[in-house]
């Protein structure tokens, strides 16, 4: 049977969208996957990296000492073994972990749990939503490894595969992490600027806490109101505020070091690790949800990956991160050796006072720059799990033109921002904060270390070895990190975990009602037997005109179009069936982004486009959609000759290229009609032009291609369709669960996923249809 491939040029759903936004970033990483950009320039990126990648993780050294020691510090070589903590915390997690590890776990360049969960469901069939096909994985950034069936992972794939309870467990995991995230996004901004202006205290030490509480509130408030201004604008001061707080607290630390105690660099040796447990006990083992905060951020380091390839990444850290941190930190601590009783302030108490203002400032500013890059980041992950079926729907701004993870989500902020200056103001100290934000940034750790497994087993098909040592040194790091903050959970700890539980609940009750409502689709489609039985009317009155059917259903005729058509005397002359769908890849290029099929025969003129999105991409209505989908259907209509017959198996891809000069090049290889990269379309016994226009090239004709009057007529009917006027059907589904369905189920599906449907976006608002030609169809489902 013959497939078609039709390429139309540009102008697909977003274009205007797509193409332009990000394009800087993407072109500076396929330079750097083609090795063709100089040192100077991966240099630049390094640099730039600093403002959006560790913001958070720099200002670390504004807390971790108070938090470590909140009750004082008794003995000053506790001090020795806490340094020693906090390098070896730093050693191993951001550094060997995730630096050298985990961001080579990329997707195209996309970071984070989503970015992980969407490689496994490449190569596994793990997707709890089936609704790919195999064009899909034809895609050009479909990409995945390829392996035996009997190897390792192949036997790791079988057996992810093999029993929908392991799917949905690592949904659940996935989800579980992705909420800690969005925990992490409201108590970073907390903590970071609520420390970070602590300091006035410090020069005026009458002024109440209040006072410094209310400082922080305003400028958390302001901080989130500019939010749908974005950060394309005063983005480029953040790596310059960035670097230059990393070189005053690693100079800093080095002046402490050398005025105070040279003795704290023998924290370099674990012994000191070793004696602090024995002499502390249980009280050392407490402390390390402080030094825990030491390595916050690191996750963000992965999840703000998008925009710098890793080995920017890299060197930004161990140039410039790594050293001035481990400088910070052994600095307080010999300051600390001479001032136990200064630990509530330990970072502002030991800077000079020739220079305490300035830094007080560049704190602040670092301060909002940290927060600034988890709050992005926490939009981003948000749009991933709209994407992949996990969210409600939800208005998406862009707020730049050149970059497309600069994103503005206005319900979220005003969420983010409610709870965040609750936080602050209700907790008004650092060390309970520090307690929530360890909580939720040790269980995300946790998270990406299990997925880890899986991507080395299935992906890298890395010896079992190498995955037990990496496995069993993040597991016994994170582990007991883990252990401990679990001990502060009634001090502040509880916060995230009653954060990331309601947004967990939102998310997987989200997912499930769109995954009954998908399965009912699947089950109660309209057989083509009973399409085929209507005949070319399809039984009713075919009035000129094309009508969209949106639908879930990649294949197949949907329950709706049934319930509409047996309802109302007419339908359009033309109807399409439009089913918008995300898949598992960062992206889709705009020249693969329409599949176009045709069902039934050609006298039915029903056909099937499924708009295809990575989660990376965003759905955004573009004023020429209307006419290159005419377009496309008029291309196929001019090559129907080429075909022997049509069905809903055959495939039709409408792409984003055009040509300007006809070819006729025989090909019996092959019964298929793939695209070549002139633009042409070939069969097995021809190839014929997509040109938008028809040409008096009697060599191309043989088959009679441009003789056929019938084809003549159908573009007529098509033109006359056109001018008649477009209209988008979508179905205005309501989901009650089963009468005999157990509780928990009405539950979920009759209040928790109704009550979101109805606070969430409309179905036609994300979808981007004109409301002048918008007809809705009302049906109730039982799931």
């Amino acid at each position: 049977m013959k497939k078609l491939i039709i390429k139309v040029e540009s102008g697909l759903l977003d274009q205007n969208l797509d193409q332009p936004i990000d394009a800087e970033a993407e072109k500076l990483r396929n330079k750097y996957e083609d090795k063709k950009f100089s040192r100077l320039l991966l240099m630049q990126l390094a640099f730039q990296s600093l403002g959006v990648v560790y913001g958070d993780l720099g200002t670390s050294p504004l807390y971790v000492f108070y938090n470590t020691f909140p009750d004082g510090i008794e003995d000053p070589e506790d001090l020795i073994g806490a340094l020693s903590l906090i390098i070896y915390s730093l050693t191993l997690i951001p550094l060997l972990k995730y630096v050298l590890i985990v961001c080579r776990a990329n997707d195209n360049g996309q970071g984070g749990t989503f970015a992980l969960y969407s490689l496994l469901c490449r190569h596994a069939k793990v997707k709890t939503i089936p609704n790919q096909d195999l064009t899909d994985e034809q895609l050009t950034t479909y990409s995945r490894s390829t392996f035996h069936e009997t190897s390792f992972a192949g036997k790791t794939k079988r057996w992810l595969e093999e029993h929908p309870f392991r799917k949905n467990a690592l949904l659940v995991l996935v989800l579980v992490g992705s909420s800690m995230v969005i925990g992490d996004g409201i108590l970073t901004p907390a903590i970071s600027v609520l420390s970070a202006v602590q300091g006035i205290k410090l020069d005026h030490p009458s002024m109440s806490s209040d006072v410094v509480v209310l400082v922080a509130v305003v400028i958390l408030v302001g901080l989130f109101s500019m939010q749908h201004h974005g950060v394309d604008r005063v983005s480029w001061l953040f790596a310059p505020i960035v670097l230059l707080w990393f070189l005053l607290i690693g100079g800093i630390g080095l002046f402490n070091i050398w005025k105070y105690d040279t003795g704290v660099l023998k924290a370099i040796s674990p012994v000191y690790i070793y004696r602090y447990f024995r002499r502390g006990g249980r009280d050392s083992w407490l402390s390390l949800g402080g030094i825990m905060l030491s390595i916050t951020g690191t996750e963000a380091l992965f999840a703000d990956l998008s925009h710098f390839p890793v080995p920017s990444i890299q060197i930004a850290f161990t140039t410039v991160v790594f050293p001035c941190l481990l400088f910070a930190y052994s600095g307080q601590a010999a300051y600390l050796m001479k001032n136990t009783s200064h630990v509530v302030d330990a970072f502002y108490s030991s800077i000079p006072d020739c220079i305490y203002w300035p830094v007080l400032l560049v704190a602040t500013a670092a301060a909002v720059v940290a927060s600034q890059a988890t709050i992005c980041a926490t939009f981003s992950l948000i749009k991933q799990a709209l994407a992949l079926g996990c969210f409600p729907r939800v208005k998406i701004v862009h707020t730049s033109k050149r970059f497309l993870s600069h994103i503005y989500i206005p319900d979220i902020n005003w969420i983010l921002m409610i709870l965040c200056v609750g936080v602050t103001a209700g907790f008004k100290n650092q060390n309970q904060i520090g307690n929530a934000s360890g909580t939720a940034v040790v269980i995300v750790m946790l998270v990406t270390t299990l997925l880890m497994i899986l991507v080395m087993l299935l992906i890298w098909r890395c010896h079992w070895i190498l995955v037990l040592i990496f496995t069993g040194l993040s597991l016994v790091v994170e582990g007991t990190y883990f252990s401990s903050v679990l001990c502060k959970v009634n001090q502040g700890g509880w916060v995230p975990l009653v954060i990331a539980l309601a947004f967990f609940i939102i998310m997987y009750v989200w997912h499930y009602g769109t995954k009954k409502r998908y399965e009912f689709e699947v089950h109660s489609k309209v057989s083509m037997a009973w399409i085929l039985g209507l005949g070319p009317s399809l039984g009713l009155v075919r009035v000129p005109g094309i009508g969209l059917v949106y639908t879930e259903l990649a294949r197949g005729v949907p329950h709706i179009f049934s319930h509409f058509i047996t309802n109302l005397p007419a339908i359009h002359s033309i109807v399409v069936f439009v089913c918008v769908k995300y898949l598992p890849v960062h992206s889709v290029p705009e020249g693969e982004r329409f599949l176009v099929k045709q069902i039934g025969p050609v006298n039915f003129r029903m056909f099937r486009c499924a708009v295809r999105y990575g989660y990376k991409d965003l759905h955004k209505r573009d004023e020429s959609f209307e006419k290159k989908l005419l377009e496309g259907l008029n291309t196929f209509v001019r090559l129907e000759s080429l075909m022997d017959g049509c069905s809903d198996s055959d495939d039709y891809s409408m792409c984003d290229q055009e040509t300007e000069q006809p070819n006729v090049l025989p090909n019996h290889s092959s019964n298929t009609m793939p695209l070549n990269m002139d633009g042409t379309v070939s069969s097995g016994d021809s190839i014929v032009s997509l040109n938008g226009h028809l040409h008096n090239n009697t060599d191309m004709v043989s088959s009679g291609f441009l003789s056929n009057v019938a084809e003549v007529n159908e573009l007529e009917f098509l033109g006359v369709c056109r001018d008649a006027g477009v209209v988008h059907i979508l179905g205005n589904t309501e989901v009650l669960a089963h009468r005999d369905s157990k509780l928990y189920k009405k539950i979920a599906i009759d209040y928790i996923y109704a009550f979101l449907r109805k606070i969430c976006r409309q179905n036609s608002a994300a979808l981007n249809v004109p409301h002048e030609s918008l007809l809705n169809v009302g049906q109730i489902i039982h799931v």
